[in-house]
């Protein structure tokens, strides 16, 4: 669909990468309804848009919601079904690090929360809406870690392995509607997304990271091409390919990054 004609609902907009996507689609014509925790945030990030972007106004909207709850979803979806959407971006996401045994049960049933079951819901209470539209996109913005299990990421390579599993499989069971379903993948990005530990993996280990605004050039394209699905950096994309055909070919890239989870936690965070 062309920028212009899009009315896009964006969560976890006032991250690092929802900020820099917010941004571009306002910069390519399209409407944006930032949707975040914070009215504050929300509030601010649209006066900034504003006062940056010559084509965002009358473009821009935002709405606060707890997309994990049910009254957040409900409110959401009415605002945004009212407001005329015609995509859907998923981009709210919480992260986790570390070896299994040291995160918390509560902590991983957020993670599964916010980046799959949110996502799911939100999806299915919007459907009608969007398929009454002539032309309506959903994209979820997954990880590499969707396609690529790493030591350190169980828990959240399990949620974006199965929020690409959801798109595959929604965008194939609507496939004979007006909604498309897609999905991109970005590799390690450089926001507050990541910890100090998380920063501290990957110099240790290689691991190479882009910009939030390459994430958001590839939303934008992606938007408008309406591919089904886009995953950015090379090595990521050849090893999610390895991956997908024989996965047991890559266990053995992970020697360095299994060393590293081994590393006592005060010398990963000197500050701590």
């Amino acid at each position: 669909m062309k920028a212009p004609l899009s009315r896009v609902v964006l969560t976890g907009a006032t991250g690092g990468i929802g900020q820099a996507m917010a941004a571009a689609l306002l910069s390519a014509g399209a409407s944006v309804m930032l949707v975040g925790r914070s009215a504050a945030s929300l509030s601010a990030q649209a006066d900034r848009l504003l006062q940056t972007i010559p084509a965002a106004k009358g473009h821009v909207a935002w709405h606060d919601a707890d997309i994990t709850a049910p009254d957040g979803l409900a409110g959401l979806r009415d605002a945004a079904s009212a407001w005329g959407v015609n995509v859907l971006i998923h981009n709210a996401g919480v992260s986790s690090f570390g070896r299994l045994e040291s995160v918390e049960p509560h902590d991983m049933t957020q993670v599964l929360h916010t980046n799959l079951l949110a996502p799911m819901l939100l999806t299915q209470a919007l459907l009608p809406h969007l398929l009454r539209q002539a032309r309506s996109q959903v994209i979820c913005v997954g990880s590499t870690l969707g396609s690529i299990g790493l030591p350190g990421f169980s828990v959240y390579c399990a949620s974006k392995f199965g929020l690409r599993g959801f798109a595959e499989s929604l965008r194939r069971e609507l496939t004979d509607t007006p909604v498309r379903v897609q999905y991109l993948g970005p590799r390690t990005t450089r926001t507050k997304f990541n910890s100090q530990a998380v920063n501290d993996y990957n110099r240790a280990t290689g691991t190479a990271s882009d910009e939030p605004e390459t994430v958001a050039a590839a939303l934008v394209r992606m938007l408008e091409d309406e591919s089904a699905l886009s995953l950015l950096g090379f090595p990521e994309k050849l090893a999610a390919r390895i991956n997908g055909c024989a996965p047991a070919l890559l266990d053995g890239a992970f020697v360095k990054h299994r060393h590293q989870l081994s590393v006592p936690a005060a010398l990963c965070n000197p500050a701590s």
